[in-house]
């Protein structure tokens, strides 16, 4: 499952119920909250997989619920990310939501500010269910560390998944192309040869907003300091902004459009290299036509450092939920979380592995060796990132993807465009500090 692009209308509505006081959420479990002895404990999940990452992950919800006696885990699909937000909100609004649920991280601080999901502290930390410390620090640390808001963990990473750039070694070759490019540099150069042939260098989903991002942490800022301090039209977000905005004027870029993802592009030989989410492996391995030769590498460099914006969705637990959901709930938490756990997820699904043990562990290194394409996305690990997150977080995307669509299909000039962004943002800032 690819990151979502949420739709701007949909966000709007999100926001304005986000803006709710919902503190006061009832028990939505009590037909569930089952603590006998002889009846398991039933915990209500809802997630946003489908395809193939629904499948794995319905395997080890049956891994679990066979693993122990006290928990049953029923998962429910929502449909997508965007669905999933919507019912959350919906759940939130009528007290009719789940024990647990998937969303990305930085719904955190409105859910925090709303009153209705808790912290794991208590599970996390204390008791003999605990995280050892040891069992923490094997956590990628961009992933723990982007499940703490106001000093408190009220997440737990899950479904984590980096950008990668897809090739295609016979478009390679029949281009004159020797080598894969390792620096925006290089793709710069190499666009400026390849638009004369027809075919763009490099392609993006609909929006390049995490490209941008990632490309502006490479240029020495975040757009979002951890301050809370915007930098959307500073000098150094501008230079990489006017690089990208020039490479798709120039026609040596190309964005997605409205197919969304930009593999339709790539597989049609219409883009030579695509920059996209290591999620979306095992969609091209379904969905690339016969024969299609592709493998994938890390994204590039720019003026000699490497960035990647690791993308995907944490696990929340909700207040309503009964005292012996919630500890199911964490159980199970912590199995998918598992060294075994995220290996298997990893395998069947091209998210990366949580841990550092899994990476090195000796099963998952000889999968790499037999799956080449799924190398690229843990190679990116030691380089990647997380945005800041924050309350009004889902608004502030918002624009962002407002800012970028208006460069891409009104040709805005990126210092007009990214100087409103700008300006939105510091308003949202001030309210969220």
């Amino acid at each position: 499952m690819k990151k979502s692009v949420w739709g701007k209308s949909l966000l709007g509505a999100a926001a304005v119920l986000l803006g709710l006081t919902l503190a006061a959420c009832g028990n939505s479990n009590a037909s569930s909250k089952n603590s006998t002895s002889d009846k398991k404990v039933t915990i209500t999940f809802w997630h946003g997989m489908n395809g193939p990452y629904k499948t794995a992950l319905d395997g080890i919800i049956k891994d679990f619920n066979n693993s122990q006696s006290k928990y049953v885990v029923k998962g429910t699909a929502q449909g997508n990310y965007t669905a999933l937000q919507q019912k959350i909100m919906a759940g939130a609004k009528s007290k009719s939501l789940p024990t647990m649920a998937q969303t990305t991280y930085t719904t955190v601080p409105d859910y925090v500010s709303n009153g209705f999901i808790t912290p794991l502290d208590p599970y996390m930390l204390k008791g003999s269910d605990k995280l050892s410390q040891s069992s923490l620090k094997d956590i990628y640390p961009a992933f723990i560390s982007s499940s703490k808001y106001q000093g408190k963990y009220y997440s737990m990473p899950f479904s984590k998944s980096t950008r990668i750039m897809y090739y295609q070694p016979a478009l390679m070759k029949k281009l004159g192309v020797n080598k894969v490019p390792t620096s925006w540099e290089e793709l710069q150069t190499l666009g400026q040869t390849l638009k004369s042939k027809g075919v763009a260098v490099v392609g993006f989903d609909a929006s390049f907003d995490m490209e941008l991002e990632a490309l502006a942490r490479q240029n020495g800022n975040a757009l979002v300091s951890k301050n809370l301090t915007a930098n959307l039209n500073s000098k150094k977000t501008l230079q990489v902004t006017n690089m990208i905005f020039n490479m798709l004027q120039d026609g040596e870029a190309k964005t997605a459009g409205e197919d969304i993802y930009g593999d339709k592009n790539f597989t049609s030989g219409k883009t030579l290299f695509y920059i996209g989410s290591s999620a979306g492996v095992s969609s091209m391995q379904q969905n690339a036509p016969k024969g299609f030769e592709w493998n994938t590498t890390t994204v590039p460099s720019y003026k000699g450092k490497k960035a990647t914006e690791l993308a995907g969705n944490d696990l929340v637990m909700f207040k309503s939920a009964s005292a012996d959901q919630q500890k199911g709930a964490w159980a199970f938490m912590k199995f998918l979380t598992s060294k075994k756990e995220t290996i298997k997820w990893a395998e069947k699904t091209g998210y990366v592995p949580l841990r550092k043990s899994a990476v090195k562990d000796a099963s998952f290194q000889s999968y790499l060796k037999n799956h080449e394409v799924n190398k690229a996305a843990v190679d990116s690990l030691d380089s990647g990132f997380q945005s800041t997150a924050f309350k009004g977080f889902t608004e502030y995307r918002n624009d962002l993807l407002d800012a970028v669509d208006s460069m891409t299909t009104k040709h805005t000039k990126p210092a007009d465009a990214m100087g409103t962004l700008q300006k939105k943002t510091e308003t949202i800032l001030k309210d969220a500090k």
